[in-house]
């Protein structure tokens, strides 16, 4: 899957958007910081208007901060 260049902001991607900023959020309530979250959408041919999905690429993360993620996901387990 790569990106797709100046995609549209379709419902689908729209939707994928406000994930990764409600994400990012509360990652940050949390206290975490991910470098780099973005949108990934399939390759679109002329003939389809709209993306058929839409996915939240969460980037990569230093060790550290898995551990958090992990520990603030546990606490929401059982907390």
């Amino acid at each position: 899957m790569t990106p797709t260049p100046h995609t549209p902001h379709t419902s689908k991607t729209q939707e994928a958007l406000d994930a990764r900023d409600a994400l990012a959020t509360a990652l940050t309530q949390a206290g975490i910081q991910l470098p780099a979250m973005d949108i990934r959408t399939p390759w679109v041919d002329d003939r389809e208007v709209e993306a058929p999905y839409a996915l939240v690429h969460l980037g990569v993360c230093s060790a550290p901060v898995a551990h958090l993620l992990a520990d603030v996901i546990t606490k929401g387990i059982t907390g």
